[in-house]
């Protein structure tokens, strides 16, 4: 799962469809991914509805799918459509709460994902990012530094991680995370598709953090059909 062309992909077929908590900007950020993913040549569909998830040919015609919602539900015919695709080789990649917080009853989902928010100790805070492997995803990137959400998450052990953070355990009296080593992005297959998922990106401007983006938008690339 090493291989990325990060000087795009023409030809192929976007669809961003965002949604629920407008805490995390999801319009704002879906529209500065779709401007990333036109610019590498990519045909891009946005939408602010779950309901094309629900369309076999629809989902049958993407190469890559990239879900901003928060904390909002999803019908049984829309993740099916969605997972059903995924298994089927159309990709998968996201951010923050948008991909990671989505549907919180919805348990085949976040297995697709590779894992789940909990919480955000401190809320706004300062926090470094250290690049973990050798990947084209992180390829020449060092490590950097946020000031945003520094997410906990419950995570899949078989994804393959790419970068992490270290928690200080200084923030709502939960010390027993002091020194956990959590990961920020990381890559899966879920049947013959490609999932990639990054924490980074509370909102919009967080994304002006050069490497934050650079990760996500190599990160859609390699998860291209």
């Amino acid at each position: 799962m090493s291989d990325v062309n990060t000087t795009g992909n023409l030809s192929k077929r976007a669809f961003i469809t965002w949604g629920g908590w407008n805490g995390h900007e999801p319009q704002q950020t879906s529209t500065i991914f779709g401007d990333v993913l036109r610019k590498l040549g990519y045909e891009v569909i946005i939408e602010d509805s779950l309901e094309p998830l629900a369309n076999s040919d629809f989902m049958r015609s993407l190469d890559i799918v990239i879900p901003v919602w928060t904390m909002s539900s999803i019908n049984r015919e829309e993740e099916a459509g969605l997972l059903n695709a995924i298994r089927n080789g159309t990709g998968c990649a996201g951010w923050h709460g948008g991909m990671g917080d989505s549907f919180r009853n919805n348990v085949e989902y976040q297995f697709m994902v590779g894992g789940q928010f909990i919480c955000h100790p401190g809320g706004i805070i300062d926090y470094d990012v250290n690049i973990e492997v050798e990947d084209p995803i992180v390829e020449g990137l060092s490590d950097f530094s946020m000031k945003s959400e520094q997410y906990f998450m419950h995570v899949d052990p078989s994804v393959e991680v790419l970068a992490t953070t270290t928690f200080s355990g200084s923030y709502w009296g939960i010390d027993w995370v002091k020194d956990v080593k959590m990961p920020v992005c990381w890559k899966k297959c879920y049947g013959q598709g490609k999932v990639f998922y990054s924490s980074l990106g509370h909102v919009a401007s967080d994304f002006d953090v050069p490497e934050a983006k650079e990760i996500m938008k190599r990160g859609m690339i390699w998860a291209t059909r």
